[in-house]
C-alpha cells in the first residue's frame, strides 16, 4: 500500500507535518505488528488510535527489514512473509479508522494539567491523548550513514536519507546509492520525475525483490537511467549543495558525476532515541513493565513488543499481540474510568461483529 494513498478499506495515512493538535484516545508510538494489533483491540473497546512511526510505511521490522522473508510462528497461519503479515494486519485495523503519521519521530512528550499526554514529532505534529503506548520494537530505525568525508554538510539540503515527499525531487540529477529494496524502489518512483538518475552499488549483484532488478536492468537497457558498480569516495559541492559525486573502482581510478542530490539507502539501524528521554525507568535500554497491564513506572504509559522486559519475556510477535491484548483492557479504565467494561468475544458479540463489519 502507498504510504500516500488509502483506498475505502484501508485506514487513512496522514503524513502531514506540523498538524495538530489532534486529539485521540491512544497514540501508539510504532506502526509494527503490535502497535497495529493494539489497534484492533482498542478498536474492539471503542478506544480511538494515532500511530507514529518514523518510516514511510506501516510493518516496522516486517515490512522494512523482512518484506519477503517467511515467518512460521504465527498463530494458525503455518506461513506468511513479512510484508503479508502487515497487509492482514492492515485489513483487520480498517474497521476502525486508526490515523497514521508516517516518516515522523516521536520526540517530546508532556503531561498537561488536565492528566492528558501531549506528543510531538520532530516534524511539529502534535497529538493529545489520556494514554500513549510504546511498540518501538528495538526503537526507532535510524539510517546507516555512509563514511563519506564532509557528507555532514549536505544532510538535509541535497543530501536524503528518506523520501518524504517526491515532488522534492522532480527535474533533479540524482544519484540513488544502495543494493536492497529501497535503494530499487526509490529508483523505480523517482526516475519518471527526475532530470537523471545514476545508481551506484559496490557489486552486481542485488538484494532487492527480483522484480525490481529486472525493471532497474531494463530502464539502464533503453537509457533511461545508469548504472555504476563502484564506491562513493568524495562529494563535490559548497554551502550544502551538491554538485557532483565522486566514484571509484579498482579499474577506472576515480571519476566524478554531476548530482544534485544524493540518497543513500546502506540500511537501518536500531536506536531508543528520544523515547529513551521520556522519564521512563530503563534497564539497558529496555522499558520494565508489569505482567498485569504491560504498564511502565509512568501510569498512563504502556510498553508492548521487543521494546519492554519483564521476568520470562519472550522476543515473539504473538507474546507482543497477548501484551496488546492485557493493556487495552486497562488502556480502557483510564479513557473511560466511569465506564462499566464487559468482556467479550467476538465470535459470539453481535455487538462486536458490527463494529468489525460482519455483523
Amino acid at each position: 500500500m502507498s504510504p500516500d494513498a488509502a483506498t475505502d478499506a484501508a485506514p487513512s495515512i496522514i503524513t502531514a507535518e506540523g498538524a495538530g493538535p489532534h486529539q485521540t484516545d491512544v497514540t501508539i508510538i510504532g506502526a509494527g505488528p503490535c502497535g497495529l494489533f493494539a489497534v484492533f483491540e482498542l478498536g474492539l473497546l471503542d478506544l480511538k488510535c494515532h500511530l507514529v512511526d518514523i518510516l514511510d510505511r506501516p510493518g516496522g521490522q516486517c515490512a522494512e527489514l523482512y518484506p519477503e522473508k517467511p515467518i512460521y510462528d504465527i498463530p494458525a497461519v503455518p506461513v506468511c512473509t513479512g510484508q503479508e503479515l502487515t497487509d492482514r494486519l492492515m485489513e483487520q485495523v480498517a474497521p476502525f479508522s486508526p490515523v497514521f503519521h508516517l516518516s515522523q519521530m516521536a520526540e517530546k512528550l508532556e503531561k498537561l494539567e488536565d492528566g492528558t499526554w501531549r506528543l510531538t514529532t520532530d516534524t511539529g505534529t502534535v497529538i493529545d491523548s489520556k494514554v500513549i503506548v510504546i511498540a518501538a520494537g528495538g526503537g526507532s530505525f535510524v539510517p546507516k550513514k555512509p563514511p563519506i568525508p564532509g557528507i555532514d554538510a549536505y544532510e538535509g539540503s541535497s543530501v536524503f536519507y528518506a523520501v518524504r515527499k517526491m515532488e522534492q525531487f522532480r527535474g533533479k540529477k540524482l544519484i540513488v546509492a544502495g543494493g536492497g529494496d529501497s535503494a530499487l524502489d526509490w529508483v523505480l518512483n523517482l526516475q519518471p520525475l527526475a532530470e537523471s538518475v545514476t545508481l551506484v552499488h559496490r557489486r552486481d549483484e542485488f538484494r532487492a525483490a527480483p522484480d525490481s532488478v529486472n525493471k532497474m536492468r531494463a530502464l539502464v537497457a533503453e537509457k533511461k537511467m545508469t548504472l555504476e558498480i563502484a564506491q562513493i569516495s568524495g562529494l563535490e559541492g559548497e554551502n550544502g549543495q551538491l554538485t557532483g559525486v565522486v566514484f571509484k573502482d579498482k579499474e577506472r581510478g576515480e571519476w566524478s558525476v554531476p548530482c544534485d542530490m544524493l540518497l543513500p539507502f546502506y540500511g537501518l539501524t536500531m536506536k531508543l532515541g528520544p523515547v529513551a528521554e521520556f522519564g521512563l525507568n530503563l534497564e539497558q535500554n529496555l522499558i520494565p513493565v508489569d505482567t498485569e497491564k504491560f504498564e511502565t513506572s509512568t501510569p498512563g504509559i504502556f510498553a508492548i513488543g521487543d521494546i519492554n522486559t519483564y521476568p520470562g519475556k519472550l522476543k515473539l510477535i504473538l507474546s507482543g499481540f497477548h501484551e496488546a491484548a492485557l493493556m487495552s483492557q486497562a488502556a480502557v479504565r483510564i479513557v473511560h474510568p466511569d465506564k462499566k467494561i464487559r468482556f467479550q468475544y467476538t465470535t459470539s458479540s453481535t455487538d462486536l461483529q458490527q463494529k468489525l463489519g460482519v455483523a
